[in-house]
């Protein structure tokens, strides 16, 4: 899953969270976001213009190593709404402070314009996104259990008998074969159905609506009619559970619901998050992984060599590939915080780059080198305070499955072609293959 859950549920009303700002507007007598007074750290400071234009394969985008290494705390315009200038934080400590301060609010989003990646929506006002502790606390107890370590590996069993099932449906077709097809895109996505409870025969349906959310290039109308499908979806599959209650993540929302703990909307847009974020962020992440592996023939032999060290690289490889495109949601300072030396002001809007955090030279030695002995402190790519991944666990246990079946069962797994020649997804706010074709 993504380093922050796409949707989850906010009163429907549209009014203040509970413990959340009023508004998202700045104090009273605070300038308008995008300036600072005379005198302030930064207030003359020229604003980047980052276009996030697709990079080759895996490449990491060289504006996030330049202002990380000369500008941490930045100013920039991103595509859209680029006259709403925001700051950009991109070391570790920064990061990690501006995401688990209070004082940068996610629901003083809800009546802003910031500069911003895509020019729809892609999570729901009614989420998990938008929502600041203690409601999104509230909000993220319904589902907790399930998101346990326990959770993880309950599911492991199903994860492996479908990663079998799908790879031996893939040696019949024949080689090359495409495993985004054959592996990657089925094998999270009936995770993430076993997990919510979704029958096998409306798997199909649901499988092309993340791709279409979690894209800039079909624009607003394609990405609201998948989220409204989705959503429709959903809510007749929670209806059942409150009828024929199971033990699933559809049964426990719907638990939630009928207790009066969660609204109708909220229990929604948490399965929606779930679903899309599963579905979506662990088939690019595990296929970028793969690929990697394949491009890689001295990490590839090592971990043929040494089979536990698998788990740890793993986690290396989260902290390295650059899983995104550009940066996710912002956070508005509901008061003046200095955070690297700027003075953030009230009402100011203020990105956090999980992926620049992880090249952080001063927390990681030699940051841009894929190193499997890697231990110490560990990485921000599930992000990093309330809005943490709830995933994580399951993220991984996936990916764990996924490389160590395909190393056991294909000794002789490479690539079908040249390294350069794999597609990548194009307007994609997930970065991962579009296709990945091998052979064996």
């Amino acid at each position: 899953m993504t380093s922050e859950p796409l949707m989850s549920g906010r009163p429907a009303s549209g009014s203040p969270a509970p413990g959340s700002p009023a508004s998202g507007s700045p104090a009273s007598g605070a300038p308008a976001p995008g300036s600072a007074p005379a005198g302030c750290p930064g207030a003359t400071r020229p604003a980047r213009t980052w276009s996030v234009d697709d990079l080759p394969a895996l490449d990491f985008d060289p504006l996030l190593t330049e202002l990380l290494a000369k500008e941490p705390v930045s100013r920039i315009r991103l595509p859209f709404a680029a006259e709403n200038e925001a700051w950009l934080v991109t070391r570790y400590a920064d990061v990690r402070a501006v995401t688990s301060d209070p004082r940068f609010s996610r629901t003083a989003l809800l009546d802003r314009q910031v500069t911003k990646m895509t020019g729809h929506m892609v999570a729901s006002k009614a989420a998990l996104n938008y929502a600041d502790p203690p409601y999104h606390t509230q909000l993220r107890k319904a589902v907790t259990k399930t998101f346990t370590g326990r959770g993880a590996q309950r599911l492991r069993p199903l994860a492996q008998a479908a990663c079998d099932r799908f790879l031996d449906a893939m040696e019949e077709a024949g080689r090359p074969a495409d495993l985004m097809r054959h592996l990657h895109g089925p094998l999270p996505m009936a995770v993430v159905c076993d997990l919510l409870g979704i029958p096998e025969e409306d798997r199909a349906e649901l499988a092309s609506w993340p791709d279409l959310i979690l894209s800039s290039g079909p624009g607003p109308e394609g990405s609201r009619a998948a989220k409204a499908q989705i959503h429709g979806y959903i809510t007749r599959l929670l209806e059942q559970r409150r009828a024929e209650p199971r033990e699933d993540l559809a049964g426990e929302l719907a638990e939630s619901l009928a207790e009066g703990r969660i609204s109708a909307d909220e229990a929604v847009s948490l399965a929606m998050a779930i679903l899309i974020s599963g579905a979506h962020a662990v088939r690019n992440n595990s296929a970028n992984m793969v690929y990697v592996l394949l491009t890689r023939p001295d990490l590839l032999a090592r971990l043929r060599a040494e089979p536990e060290l698998l788990p740890q690289a793993v986690d290396e490889l989260l902290r390295w590939i650059p899983h995104r495109n550009g940066v996710g949601l912002p956070r508005i300072a509901t008061e003046d915080v200095e955070i690297g030396g700027v003075v953030i002001r009230a009402g100011e809007a203020v990105y956090a780059s999980y992926l620049a955090a992880n090249r952080d030279p001063e927390v990681f030695a030699d940051p841009d080198v894929l190193d499997f002995d890697r231990t110490g402190i560990g990485h921000v790519s599930f992000g990093h305070g309330p809005h943490h991944c709830m995933g994580a666990m399951l993220t991984r246990m996936e990916s764990e499955v996924m490389l160590s079946t395909l190393l056991a069962r294909y000794p002789e797994l490479r690539l079908a072609g040249r390294p350069e020649d794999v597609p990548f997804q194009s307007q994609g706010l997930i970065r991962g293959p579009r296709e990945l074709y091998v052979t064996w």
